[in-house]
């Protein structure tokens, strides 16, 4: 829609992807720093604020550049919510049990994906687009008013940093399990976005010629990842990140290859699959961070929301050229590359059950 009302190619449209990816990759270090000092709630609060506003603000916007502006100052709240959670749960919940807690966490992140792509699509096919940014905002402005008044203040004091952030950042980037789990959640995002934003040029032309409402009813698969993300977490926690994220990503490589049939039903299961195998990874690797690291725990999340960010925004980008010159096989042989690179570096980088235990 953005491509016809704006009169711009599928390239530039999918840059308001990238802009919001590339602010969460740009502030994603600082949101942990920042909470350590003013503590992991009242972060949360600022930033659910901070993005409500600027997604409201971008119903003001009139052309590419003036969106992408809005977009990117999105992107640079998101992670005071997404990664400081992500340190809030495993400070809370412990390693015993971050497995679930995390998997709690990702499956609200669902539902919220979910709301969000198929409330635009709806919306988008009746209105104009600034109105979808009015009614999102307005669901963030909701959204930051109950963490305000109902989520618990931390009960464990954060530990504090025990270097400065340049050696801090720099120990985490010499740590092999880290830098492993980047790579993990780099692959990951890439997928995702890869995915989601491609098959909407790819289903609304011929042979399929989807409307906007029906594109964005799509997102009725992410439902599917709010019940296997919960038992994900429970498998997690008996047999380890490396064989539930193998497994999972398998059946993602399976879903992104069975898109290539011209069917709708069966498209729509191969995005179930790829889905579930995103969130069951992300839960996987947001979890494994609390094996891999023990110091500076927040700054190490934020690190991996910005490698995982940055994913995203080549997700969106660089399938482009290859979308232009070989179609929809193109963009699938990229997806199932990558995908398969993910288990690869799961396989060969991460410890098993028995080792990472042993770790904590």
């Amino acid at each position: 829609m953005l491509s016809k009302t704006l009169g711009i190619t599928a390239f530039l449209a999918s840059l308001t992807v990238t802009a919001s990816t590339l602010g969460m990759a740009l502030t994603a270090p600082m949101a942990g720093r920042i909470s350590d000092r003013i503590g992991r709630k009242k972060t949360i609060v600022i930033a659910g604020f901070g993005l409500a506003i600027s997604t409201l603000a971008a119903a003001s916007a009139w052309d590419l550049p003036s969106l992408l502006f809005w977009r990117f100052l999105q992107g640079m709240f998101t992670p005071g919510i997404f990664a400081v959670t992500i340190a809030y749960v495993n400070d809370e919940w412990g390693a015993a049990e971050a497995g679930r807690g995390m998997a709690r966490y990702v499956g609200g992140t669902v539902v919220g994906g979910f709301l969000g792509r198929f409330l635009a699509g709806l919306i988008a096919s009746k209105y104009d687009w600034h109105i979808v940014f009015l009614v999102l905002g307005g669901l963030n402005l909701l959204s930051a008013l109950i963490i305000w008044q109902f989520m618990p203040v931390e009960s464990k004091k954060a530990a504090p940093p025990t270097s400065g952030f340049w050696s801090a950042a720099a120990e985490h980037f010499r740590n092999p399990l880290l830098l492993a789990t980047y790579a993990v959640g780099f692959c990951v995002f890439f997928s995702l976005i890869s995915m989601f934003t491609y098959i909407n040029f790819y289903l609304s032309k011929p042979p399929f010629s989807l409307p906007t409402s029906v594109l964005g009813s799509l997102f009725f698969v992410y439902l599917t990842s709010a019940v296997v993300t919960p038992i994900a977490g429970r498998y997690i926690d008996k047999y380890g990140h490396r064989f539930v994220l193998i497994c999972g990503i398998a059946g993602g490589a399976v879903g992104t290859l069975l898109t290539m049939v011209p069917s709708v039903p069966v498209i729509i299961i191969g995005l179930a699959l790829v889905c579930d195998a995103v969130f069951v990874a992300q839960t996987c690797s947001s979890g494994f961070i609390g094996v891999a690291t023990k110091t500076n725990r927040a700054l190490a999340v934020g690190l991996y929301v910005m490698v995982y960010n940055i994913g995203g925004s080549v997700g969106s980008a660089a399938p482009g050229p290859v979308w232009k010159s070989y179609g929809w096989p193109g963009v699938v042989a990229l997806i199932v590359t990558v995908q398969l690179l993910t288990m690869l570096l799961a396989w060969r980088l991460w410890p098993g059950k028995r080792a990472a235990g042993a770790s904590r």
